[in-house]
């Protein structure tokens, strides 16, 4: 096909039923980039032979070392074919326009693909037929159900089946309709989940509609009709699943360029059985048969015994296995000319001569399979007939995209209209959403590159120039002659280098916003403002205040290059320039202020958890490591950094090739710099528990986990009990810190008026972050579900109406501790009465200091206890501390409350951390670790030795599936993130690349049950282990770590005492 040219492309944006958006979705190598090559090599991008080789938007040199895709990237393809304007016109040829977004595989990118999918309006999800539906495919279905895209399913590598499992058609077929049944799974899980919080959501609207009702005691009837309205309508979810007879499912092979979906094979035999193609359409998948005398298609019940082949068998998979027996099967590989024959003849395909002699069975495979199944043509008008177009799309998706964003019932109607009603026109507002920034080298922009065709004579004449000097350098450098370099010594000056030294140097990167139009349209020059991801249209002028940018360039997306466009109209996916430092990684741009729509708040899968601190090789280079900081995080989704109170800057990655990537990014582009970076900085959290085998309490009397403790001054006495909390109660607060944060914020804007400023600053902290995190639980929800999971299970005596008394939840705020106010007097404000909270903990003039005045600094106390605990200064969790008293002794001299609360404020906060630190140790601690869920896909052959490495990093295996049809087991288990570095490569090397782990972040766990001050004290242990214990304490030895890191005492560091047991090493 010609090269199709960027005017050609930037014509077709103007016809928006024309367009297609899609992103191509899949688990890491199913196919996706070189499904994409194939596409390309349609609009003459790449030469078709090399479709599937070349993988042409890996355009990252990283991604093509690698072989996997590391950054979404984008490309507008056109596409021709032939339509019926009416069902009995003559077709006519049609143009279409479609924009495609290659998006990554691999968990560690997966931020790339929410990005993706907000900008298109269909999803191509793609299926390796022999690894089937794995965890990132799960994942990405996900993605577009929560996006409302129309996803097509491709399964791709069936040649697999033929050549690497040696399958039987008939067995094929088994095996791809399975496959089909788990993707379809999937989705049915996702609808299944709807539809039964609908139902929810629906029963308790019934249930407040009757209870209003009968309050105003109205008639029976009136409260069945009121009943009535509210109708709980059954939605239908037939639509929603894959099947080949409604043509959103393609079956294909991307290394060998061919796919075919039912309607295509339906077309060709139409006219050889007689059957109309819309009834072969319907029964070519399924349990259908040809019966071969009287050619009717028959049903199951009508086969009487016969062993018939399902007409996909036999009609279908057949020809498919025939061909590839012509060409690359029979002895040796070699084919079998006679049937290559007989299959060209009756497809009507002619071989050119010079492949029919080429030696290659490749080659004669891709030529026979293009011109009979290309897999282009096959894609392209499914996507065209499948997916909707951006008009039709957003009418559909928009109006709930709209509902769930921040603030909707303020956005302006004129702008929710035009973006539903797909609005085109200039004078309509302008709404664009930028999803992420793109780094791009200055000289790689369009206006900087020079131009195909005719040199200008000043060109003409600098080119020469450079030419002629780099020709004399060479011959300089060649000529071996202490003369020669004498003499280019001479003649060398500084003045001639310098320039070409910095002309080496510096090549400035440009931010490009990655963007789609929803409304409106935008042209070069025009002004817009920025909304951020936390703008709110309830309170468009609240600070940080929208600005206003001018719009410097317009761009379309061709995979590596960038084409310019002056004006870009709706439904079109684009670059936009003049956004650099305005937008930090995502943003809405919106052509009013007022009643402007905030699309920003993309839901991140992964959130960063691998972080590194860095630091530049030479010091003087720190700004430039700085400044290249801040340009990686706002071209990268996912990547953040910050500065720690000790100075370091510590780089956040979502996993450790995200973090390879994002350090070549830093040292190559960014900072241009050289940069070391540490040892990766792995979070942890302590907990405590109750253990069979623990010291005697350290108080006996009060009984464990109590401690009284005295201010130094001996002036404040304070008595607290430490004690762990149930499991699900923390596992419930874990899961709810979005209905914490609004439970603190709204107590806090109750009682805003006498408080420090520092409060304030607190809360809009706190409010700013809710509105990413979407609607939670309400207030009374979490109390109630907090309540039955303190007073239900085991030990619940303990905890009977604990709930009314919770004076706050920490670490932050918001975290899984209670800090439980079990006073005589109930000093503290409660969390849940936030009524009783006005009294004021400041003392008034000429009163007395009581315990009520000391509430919020014990608070406060608990709030730095539980973010830093005793083992290793990490957060705790699952921990209960509940004051039982708190007294203030009288005062003998005549000191006013102001005064005393002043000196006190400090000793306060430092003995009541002291306590919770004792009560803490006083029961068994646990260092809890990060963890990182494992999916492991491998053939029998490694299993082995995917078991060792997985041991050896102490994992845990919790089971093992074998897929049916396959000589493949899915491994699933957990791994410490801290023993997860290098493990990935490690399992390469020992599978010899058979296997590849997934890694997903899951949360903290306590996998070593082991105390870290552990030491044997009962007799059976002194007798098995001896005085110094020396089985290892690996509980001990990940604290340790830790400690010696944040330069805190490691205990026991000493030289053995004995001499019998003393280590020589040898030099």
């Amino acid at each position: 096909m010609p090269v199709v040219t960027p005017e050609k492309l930037a014509a077709l944006q103007q016809y928006a039923d024309d367009i297609r958006n899609i992103c191509i979705l899949a688990h890491v190598d199913h196919g996706k980039t070189s499904l994409t090559d194939a596409l390309l090599a349609t609009n003459g991008i790449i030469s078709p032979k090399l479709a599937g080789k070349i993988r042409y938007l890996d355009s990252r040199p990283d991604e093509q070392i690698r072989g996997i895709t590391m950054e979404s990237s984008a490309i507008s393809l056109y596409f021709s074919m032939l339509r019926r304007p009416a069902p009995d016109a003559a077709p006519e040829p049609k143009e279409y326009l479609i924009n495609l977004i290659d998006s990554p595989g691999h968990i560690d990118f997966s931020s790339e693909v929410s990005t993706a999918s907000r900008l298109c309006d269909g999803a191509v999800v793609l299926v390796d037929a022999v690894e089937g539906v794995c965890s990132q495919t799960v994942t990405v279905l996900r993605q577009t159900w929560t996006e409302k895209l129309k996803p097509l399913l491709v399964i791709n590598k069936i040649d697999r089946l033929v050549t690497e499992l040696k399958m039987t058609p008939g067995e094929a077929y088994i095996h791809l309709s399975k496959l089909l049944e788990q993707a379809n799974a999937v989705l049915g899980n996702f609808f299944q989940g709807e539809r039964m919080e609908e139902d929810l959501n629906w029963r308790e609207r019934m249930d407040e509609r009757v209870a209003a009702a009968a309050a105003k005691e109205a008639k029976i009837g009136d409260v069945e009709s009121e009943a009535g309205d509210l109708q709980f309508e059954e939605r239908d979810d037939e639509e929603l699943y894959f099947a080949p007879e409604k043509n959103n499912v393609i079956f294909s092979s991307a290394i060998d360029g061919w796919a075919f979906t039912v309607r295509q094979f339906a077309g060709l035999y139409e006219k050889k059985l007689g059957i109309k193609r819309s009834i072969m359409e319907k029964v070519l998948w399924g349990d259908f048969y040809l019966d071969p005398k009287t050619k009717k298609v028959l049903g199951r019940k009508h086969l009487k015994g016969r062993n018939l082949k399902p007409m996909f068998v036999q009609l279908v998979l057949e020809q498919i296995w025939a061909a590839y027996q012509a060409t690359i099967g029979g002895d040796h590989g070699k084919g079998d000319p006679a049937l290559l024959e007989k299959i060209t003849k009756s497809l009507n395909v002619t071989i050119p001569p010079h492949i029919a002699r080429s030696r290659d069975p490749r080659l004669l495979l891709t030529t026979v399979f293009s011109s009979w199944l290309p897999l282009s043509t096959a894609l392209l008008v499914s996507v065209v007939e499948s997916l909707p177009s951006p008009k039709v799309a957003q009418a559909e998706r928009l109006p709930e995209i709209l509902d769930d964003s921040p603030g909707s019932e303020y956005i302006a109607p004129s702008v929710k209209d035009a973006m539903i009603n797909f609005k085109t026109s200039k004078s309509d507002p302008v709404v664009a959403y930028v999803s992420k920034m793109v780094s791009i080298p200055e000289s790689e922009l369009p206006e900087n590159k020079r131009r195909t065709g005719q040199l200008s004579a000043d060109e003409a004449r600098e080119l020469a120039r450079k030419k002629r000097a780099e020709f004399a350098r060479a011959q300089a450098a060649e000529s071996d002659g202490m003369d020669d370099l004498a003499t280019a010594l001479d003649t060398a000056t500084l003045d001639d280098f310098a320039p070409e030294a910095e002309e080496k140097k510096v090549d400035p990167e440009r931010l490009i916003g990655f963007a789609r139009m929803y409304s409106g349209t935008l042209s070069v020059g025009d002004s817009l403002y920025v909304i951020p991801p936390k703008f709110s249209p309830a309170n468009p002028h609240a600070a940080p205040e929208p600005q206003k940018v001018t719009v410097t360039s317009l761009y379309m997306l061709m995979g590596r290059n960038l084409e310019s466009l002056n004006s870009v109209p709706a439904g079109v996916v684009f670059g936009i320039g003049g956004l650099d430092g305005h937008i930090l990684k995502s943003g809405t741009l919106c052509s009013q202020l007022e009643g402007a729509v905030n699309l920003a708040g993309v839901n991140m899968a992964g959130n960063p958890i691998v972080r590194v601190a860095l630091e530049p090789v030479n010091p003087a280079d720190l700004d430039k490591m700085i400044e290249g900081l801040k340009l990686l995080v706002r071209s990268d989704p996912c990547a953040e950094y910050e500065q720690l109170e000790s100075g370091e800057y510590v780089l956040l990655t979502a996993g450790e090739l995200h973090l390879e990537r994002c350090l070549t990014d830093l040292k190559e582009r960014f900072a241009r710099c050289d940069i070391q970076a540490g040892t990766p900085i792995v979070p942890y959290r302590e907990t405590i528990v109750r253990a069979d085998e623990m010291r005697p309490p350290a108080n006996k009397e009060l009984g464990r986990g109590a401690v009284v403790g005295v201010t130094s001054s001996k002036q404040v006495s304070i008595q607290i009990r430490v004690r762990p909390l149930p499991a699900d109660v923390t596992e419930f607060l874990l899961k709810h810190p979005g209905a914490i944060k609004r439970l603190y914020s709204e107590g806090k804007a109750a009682e805003e008026t006498q408080h420090e400023d520092g409060g304030n600053g607190d809360q809009e902290i706190e409010e700013d972050e809710d509105v990413l995190g979407g609607k939670g639980l309400s207030i009374d929800d979490l109390k109630k579900e907090l309540q039955a999971n303190l007073e239900s299970g085991k030990g619940r005596e303990g905890w009977k109406g604990v709930v009314d008394k919770i004076a706050a939840f920490g670490p932050r705020r918001t975290g899984p501790n209670l800090l439980i106010d079990a006073t005589k007097d109930g000093y503290f404000p409660k969390v849940f009465a936030p009524e009783k909270q006005g009294d004021g903990t400041s003392p008034k003039a000429g009163e007395a200091l009581q315990a009520a005045h000391l509430c919020d600094k014990v608070t406060y106390a608990f709030q730095l206890a539980m973010n830093q605990g005793p083992l290793c200064n990490e957060p705790v969790q699952g921990v209960a501390v509940i004051v039982e008293d708190l007294t203030v002794a009288p005062a003998d001299e005549e000191t006013s409350a102001r005064d005393r609360l002043g000196r006190l404020t400090g000793e306060v906060i430092k003995t009541v951390q002291q306590c919770i630190r004792q009560g803490f140790l006083d029961w068994s601690p646990r260092l809890m670790l990060a963890m990182y869920s494992c999916e492991i896909q491998a053939s029998t052959e490694v299993l082995g030795r995917v078991y060792e490495v997985l041991t050896r990093r102490r994992g845990r295996v919790l089971s093992e599936q074998m897929k049916e049809g396959t000589p493949f087991f899915t491994i699933q288990s957990v791994i410490p993130v801290a023993e997860s570095f290098g493990f990935a490569d490690e399992m390469r090397k020992r599978t010899s690349g058979a296997a590849q782990p997934q890694l997903i972040f899951a949360g903290f766990e306590v996998l070593v049950d082991e105390d870290p001050f552990w030491q044997p004290f009962t007799e059976d242990d002194l007798e098995d282990l001896g005085e110094l214990a020396d089985r290892e304490n690996v509980a001990k030895r990940y604290m340790d770590g830790v400690r010696r890191r944040k330069g805190l005492l490691v205990e026991g560091r000493g030289e053995r005492v004995a001499a019998e047991k003393q280590k020589t090493l040898k030099r």
